[in-house]
């Protein structure tokens, strides 16, 4: 429908009227004529563009718009749906949940993230990024016209590089657990398993006849403390792994001494057969990891070590995206880096070449580099 511009003196204000796709008037007052004007050219010229919004639908509180649009999430993996119902209860709402959605601010939102971001970078990022997401979704649903949130790597997190074990420090950190867990240090770095995989994997998911383990499981402890069995978060997480062949007698004897031969029993279990708490398999870390002097490393670091090591081998991105259940190659790449492991084996290859350079006559290297060695190197290149 068409607008019906119109500015009009009302006492010492202008006022301007337009009416919109609805049928219904608008009206806003100005102190300039000319402000009064350009604000009607506006309102037309976006609903020329569809791109008109009525203002009053801006009106609804972040918190009566964020509460729905979570619960509406039904595709959210239930740790990652508690994440957000945490990071909008301690840290988002507290500031915005009663302001309207039209009036957030870019400015605002800068402010927000300032502050929180000066103790908890990470968890500024994590909340900065679900903000982001909900105003895209109120955008998307034309009750705003754009999102507040512009603030350039306002949702990046830098995280710090990760410690790497070395074979040896793994192999005694794993001597120095109690003997019902040393195979799950042996497995989170040998075969990458996460915590949450290793503390669901259960007898049948474990071939030794092929030597291999499958994921199929994982068990998390949610912010109540409840554990609770899920699967893995991307279809990449489903996988089988070959256990290399120096940890197969010791997870067969694990099997013989700990585990129920019931096919659905856990691998991993108290000292008493309960289900393995993420404490107990916590606290023994702990103070093995003490035991070497490495109390910089946690638990996750024996996968990013295993990790490493099959990078140092010569794993193809691919290959350390399976092996490791990443549904991208981003998380991947992060492990093509050298080690001091990787770096021997580089240094004891270089001597090989010695006994090799010996047969060259020292005659070979005398001769004068000249310009026909210059056009030749060219060529080559």
């Amino acid at each position: 429908m068409a607008t019906t511009p119109g500015v009009k003196k009302r006492g010492a204000k202008w006022q301007a009227t337009y009416r919109g796709p609805d049928g219904r008037e608008r009206t806003r007052s100005f102190t300039l004529k000319g402000d009064a004007k350009k604000w009607i050219e506006d309102e037309r010229s976006k609903i020329n563009r569809g791109a008109w919004i009525d203002a009053r639908s801006g009106r609804a509180t972040l918190r009566e718009f964020a509460d729905p649009w979570l619960d509406r999430q039904l595709n959210l993996a239930v740790r990652t749906k508690e994440l957000y119902r945490y990071l909008l209860d301690k840290h988002t709402l507290p500031t915005f949940g009663e302001t309207s959605l039209g009036a957030l601010r870019p400015s605002m939102i800068e402010a927000w993230h300032g502050q929180l971001a000066q103790a908890h970078p990470s968890t500024a990022a994590k909340s900065y990024r679900l903000l982001s997401q909900i105003m895209r979704a109120a955008v998307r649903d034309k009750l705003i016209h754009e999102s507040p949130c512009q603030l350039p790597g306002g949702g990046k997190e830098s995280a710090a590089e990760r410690p790497v074990a070395s074979i040896a420090e793994v192999d005694a950190i794993a001597g120095a657990m109690p003997a019902h867990l040393q195979l799950a240090v042996l497995l989170a770095a040998w075969c990458q398993l996460r915590r949450g995989e290793l503390l669901g994997l259960r007898r049948r998911d474990v071939d030794l006849l092929h030597a291999t383990v499958t994921v199929a499981v994982t068990r998390v402890k949610m912010m109540s403390g409840e554990m609770i069995d899920k699967a893995p978060k991307s279809d990449a997480g489903v996988r089988t792994l070959a256990v290399p062949p120096h940890v197969v007698p010791i997870l067969v004897e694990h099997l013989e001494r700990f585990v129920e031969i019931d096919a659905s029993a856990l691998v991993f279990t108290g000292l008493l057969g309960e289900p393995l708490r993420v404490r107990q398999l916590d606290g023994a870390w702990q103070r093995a990891r003490a035991t070497i002097g490495r109390s910089d490393l946690h638990f996750h670091d024996l996968r990013h070590s295993g990790l490493t090591w099959s990078a140092a081998t010569g794993a193809t991105v691919a290959e350390l995206m399976r092996r490791a259940g990443h549904a991208s190659p981003t998380a991947a790449l992060r492990y093509q880096h050298a080690t001091e492991d990787r770096d021997r084996v580089l240094a004891d290859a270089l001597s090989e070449l010695v006994p090799l350079a010996k047969v060259l006559r020292p005659a070979d290297f005398s001769r004068t580099w000249g310009a026909s060695d210059d056009a030749a190197a060219r060529e080559a290149l």
